[in-house]
């Protein structure tokens, strides 16, 4: 295995809408008509965040930000750095053994 590829993990998070909405900059629509539809959304999205890491060495997550009691949170510095700490540290340990340490 390689090393130094081993040790990268790419990571990113995004928001899936629950009401329906469509966010056209992230999504294309091939056809051969005009789609002409309207669609309303709220003022207030429902969204959820979900975050993910992948490297050669496997998947870590989803993992959703909520709050402790289950309901959506935004994604500030104080619950992401508590996501690494919490989730991404113990999961990346358990993939990567002794090497870790290393």
């Amino acid at each position: 295995m390689n090393l130094i590829l081993d040790n990268i993990w790419f990571t990113d998070e995004s928001h899936f809408h629950l009401d329906g909405y469509v966010n056209k900059q992230n999504m294309r629509i091939w056809g051969s008509e005009n789609p002409n539809v309207v669609l309303e959304k709220s003022a207030r999205p429902i969204y959820v965040t979900v975050w993910a890491a992948i490297s050669t060495r496997g998947i870590i997550g989803p993992y959703f930000f909520e709050n402790s009691k289950g309901i959506r949170s935004t994604v500030r510095q104080e619950n992401y750095q508590q996501m690494i700490e919490n989730f991404f540290v113990p999961k990346l340990k358990e993939l990567t053994d002794e090497e870790f340490e290393n």
